[in-house]
């Protein structure tokens, strides 16, 4: 691979030794590579998951569906929890804040032979969740969490449960570890750790030492979630800490072939140049007809733009074309906008590490009145705090 392509920071990171890395582990599922595609609302639905597929082998999650919502059968979110016909494993990120609801959501899921993984969402730190004692809140009673994930077991028979969560709400309230230990004890099969606490939500670079941490402290596998941006950083976070897989976030958006560099250096090859321009291109129109055959085309077109943003930075289109291209309607006028580009443009290597998605920033987490006087309370918060928004 041309170094140009290969930041400073990964330039001496060799791919994988035969035997370095074994499979990860997962209940009775086993993946190789061991890459979970990370759970993102509004993000990894089925078109999407099935263009990251295209480039690599995985675990590819669900955006994350409400429990509440799927026991009331809300239309848009059995669509959110819908799978592709030859999609497996089917992994699906539930969200609950009760037990009853999760429980009653994971029965019929399983029940009805929908899915092959439950993951569960603990790291959600928007305002509107965490003051209502939702998401990134629920570790601080720990009773409660260990009731849900009690409940989502029980209910999953065979189906493995895992969970992802954050360091804790902030610097001096980390409840990582006993999370993880709670998980654990409560029949998991795996645990998954944004090394970012609440507070910090996107910001800085993540805390890969608490992955070691974790990982000291549960018998079960864990995976690291955290600033990977390119294939050799997978490399170096699972080095550095001894975890049993990588989950990737934001470093595949816009960038799916991500996921064939990491199939890549798992197997012992430098991975293949980046596409440029013209093959970006043939991606971002493959995806958008998909995404189109799945939802239509009306509500296909405004949720693909930020796709369209994130396939093209870095790249040198004209500021009329990014303008009206987040105003089009459809998709006729997004190729119309690109019919005469520079399909000849190499990927920009400055590209390599531009931050996508959520970006940085800390914020003051919110939480109820008295809630942390209540520590030891199993009672659910209020049903408020399952509003679904992206996070983890």
């Amino acid at each position: 691979m041309d170094a140009i392509y290969t930041s400073a920071l990964n330039r001496s990171v060799p791919p994988a030794r035969s035997g370095e890395f074994t499979p990860l582990e997962v209940g009775p599922l086993t993946v190789w590579p061991p890459v979970v595609l990370a759970p993102m609302a509004g993000v990894t639905n089925y078109p999407f998951r099935s263009i990251c597929r295209d480039f690599g082998a995985g675990l590819y999650v669900s955006e994350m569906i409400s429990a509440r919502s799927l026991v009331e059968g809300n239309a848009k979110t059995l669509k959110l929890a819908g799978f592709g016909p030859r999609e497996d494993p089917r992994s699906l990120q539930l969200y609950g804040t009760d037990p009853d609801h999760v429980g009653e959501a994971v029965r019929r899921l399983v029940g009805e032979g929908r899915v092959d993984h439950v993951d569960m969402n603990f790291g959600c730190p928007v305002r509107k969740v965490t003051r209502k004692g939702g998401g990134a809140a629920i570790p601080l009673r720990p009773r409660l969490l260990a009731s849900i994930v009690r409940s989502a077991v029980n209910a999953a028979g065979d189906v493995p449960v895992t969970i992802k969560f954050r360091l804790g709400i902030d610097a001096g309230r980390l409840t990582y570890r006993n999370t993880g230990q709670i998980a654990e004890q409560e029949g998991c099969a795996a645990v998954g750790l944004h090394a970012r606490t609440a507070a910090e939500l996107y910001s800085g670079e993540a805390h890969w030492d608490a992955i070691r941490l974790l990982k000291d402290a549960v018998a079960i596998p864990v995976l690291g979630n955290g600033d990977i941006w390119e294939a050799q950083d997978a490399l170096r976070m699972m080095r550095q800490t001894g975890c049993d897989g990588v989950i990737v976030g934001r470093g595949c958006l816009g960038r799916p072939w991500l996921f064939r560099d990491l199939s890549d250096v798992f197997d012992g090859r430098e991975p293949s140049d980046p596409p440029g321009f013209g093959a970006v291109l043939d991606i971002v129109f493959e995806h958008a007809r998909r995404l189109s055959g799945w939802f239509g085309e009306s509500a296909a077109v405004p949720a693909f733009r930020r796709h369209l943003g994130w396939y093209t930075k870095g790249f040198r289109v004209e500021a009329e074309i990014r303008r009206r291209m987040m105003q089009a309607r459809t998709f006729g006028e997004l190729a119309g906008l690109f019919s005469r580009a520079d399909r000849g443009q190499p990927f920009p290597p400055a590209a390599m590490r531009l931050k996508r998605g959520k970006k940085g920033g800390v914020q003051n987490v919110v939480l109820p009145a008295g809630y942390l006087e209540s520590a030891d309370s199993e009672a659910p918060p209020a049903p408020e705090s399952e509003a679904l928004v992206s996070g983890g």
